[in-house]
């Protein structure tokens, strides 16, 4: 499949070399030729050193009706345009566009009927990350499934968890009423399915798949319980801190830092309970005056990774205890984390697990990649009847063929959540939420949900 991306940014390098390690034929528009050359020399693809919005760059990448682009340059304006181009002058076969303005996303006929096939706002995917991390301590990461109905969950094991060096099946015991299901676990670095005989180990991660309302309760099976956040203080008042702040302040307590004087003069009017302070969050003086040692969340957001890690770093030194969660644009950055930032959050993922599930030519309904360094994914599909499916309706979950290192964690039918079990039998257009352990076997799994 041929992909077009315009712009070679921090998402569209990203963006390009994900396609690429994916098996996409890809080409590439951007103005800065040092991007373009930096791309060049790591991947096989086509470059072309132009302005993403105009007619002879999209032509000389060979845009035609069997292209998909995917416009992620960091203006909404020239994404807008080189969308309505790219379709009106190519007829390509789909476009998807980066857009951080609501105000675009809201109303995307104005541009043009069919101009723009799907819109992504990273950004607003960073935001609502950051906040269910906050909402519910302990978890390492929250993805949502079936139009927010099952959550999928990453949380690592404690030593004072009650299941700690008990087997799995015991949490049926512990929570008789909630439905959860394990789909993977962690331990050491390498991932297995697990069984009902599985003892859990102090510092497995594991991902499990429940209800939104259900999420803290099996967590503080894993961890310790006593764990809770009110006080949160974020740096960084651009689009991500300030939503955040938005959303958060009526709930929690809740400081803001930046170093703009004029941000912070506009912070403190839209704003209504947050606390807005103008300074540098790797100003120790400033942080001890802010008692960062009674702060529960250090949450870095800054749009520069050097920042937030520092600044992370700094607030654990003197905040003793705080939890420090930060935003990674570079991938390579991610590998100096353990030790001063709990966790982060990678942008670049939650954009390529967007643009994944709109390539996908299954009745996919969601990508989402769980570790990029491992290819951990989970997808969620419609089934359908068709030569692989015809003869697996009715038969047990047990028999649905799927290959070695991927499991069914969740079944969707008529809008309920239903945990897999051995008696559970599959109907068409069961939406089906599979882990896959690594991307090598996608192919085989996706054959379910193709539509014909």
């Amino acid at each position: 499949m041929k992909v077009l991306i315009l712009g070679a940014g921090k998402v569209g390098g990203s963006l390009a070399t994900a396609l690429v390690n994916n098996n996409y034929d890809v080409s590439i528009v951007d103005q800065n030729i040092n991007l373009l050359s930096e791309l060049e020399e790591k991947l096989d693809i086509m470059t072309v050193n132009g302005h993403a919005a105009h007619k002879v760059s999209i032509k000389k990448a060979g845009a035609d009706e069997d292209t998909i682009v995917i416009a992620v340059t960091s203006s909404d304006e020239v994404n807008l345009i080189a969308c309505q181009l790219a379709k009106k002058e190519f007829n390509v076969k789909k476009t998807i566009c980066r857009l951080t303005e609501k105000s675009y996303t809201d109303n995307l006929n104005v541009f043009g009927e069919d101009a723009i096939d799907v819109a992504i706002n990273p950004e607003n995917e960073v935001k609502e990350h950051l906040k269910e991390l906050i909402m519910h301590p302990g978890t390492m990461q929250i993805e949502k499934f079936a139009d927010g109905k099952v959550s999928l969950v990453s949380v690592k094991a404690s030593k004072k968890g009650k299941l700690v060096d008990r087997e799995l099946r015991y949490i049926k015991d512990d929570m008789p009423n909630i439905d959860a299901f394990v789909a993977a676990i962690y331990r050491k670095g390498n991932p297995f399915i697990p069984a009902g005989d599985t003892i859990i180990e102090k510092n497995d991660e594991l991902y499990f798949i429940s209800t939104e309302k259900d999420i803290d309760k099996i967590v503080d099976e894993f961890r310790d319980p006593a764990e809770s956040y009110s006080r949160i203080m974020i740096v960084g008042g651009g689009k991500i801190g300030f939503s955040l702040a938005k959303e958060l302040e009526n709930e929690l307590k809740i400081k803001i830092i930046d170093s703009n004087k004029d941000k912070c003069s506009q912070l403190s009017k839209d704003l209504d309970k947050t606390i807005v302070l103008h300074g540098s969050a790797i100003d120790e003086t400033l942080l001890k005056n802010e008692n960062i040692s009674n702060i529960d969340v250090f949450c870095a957001v800054t749009d520069d990774d050097e920042t937030n890690m520092m600044s992370c770093m700094l607030a654990k030194k003197i905040g003793g205890s705080v939890k420090t969660l930060a935003i990674l644009n570079n991938p390579s950055y991610i590998g100096l984390v353990p030790g001063f930032v709990d966790n982060y959050i990678a942008p670049f993922r939650l954009t390529v697990s967007s643009v994944l599930q709109d390539l996908r030519e299954s009745d996919v309904k969601q990508d989402v990649i769980l570790k990029m360094d491992s290819g951990a994914e989970a997808i969620e599909g419609v089934v359908h009847n068709n030569e692989f499916t015809e003869k697996l309706f009715g038969k047990s979950l047990d028999e649905v063929p799927l290959p070695e290192g991927a499991s069914i964690g969740a079944v969707v039918r008529h809008g309920e959540l239903l945990i897999p079990k051995s008696d559970e039998s599959l109907n068409i257009n069961d939406h089906l939420i599979i882990f896959l352990q690594n991307k090598e076997v996608m192919p085989e799994v996706v054959k379910l949900f193709k539509s014909k």
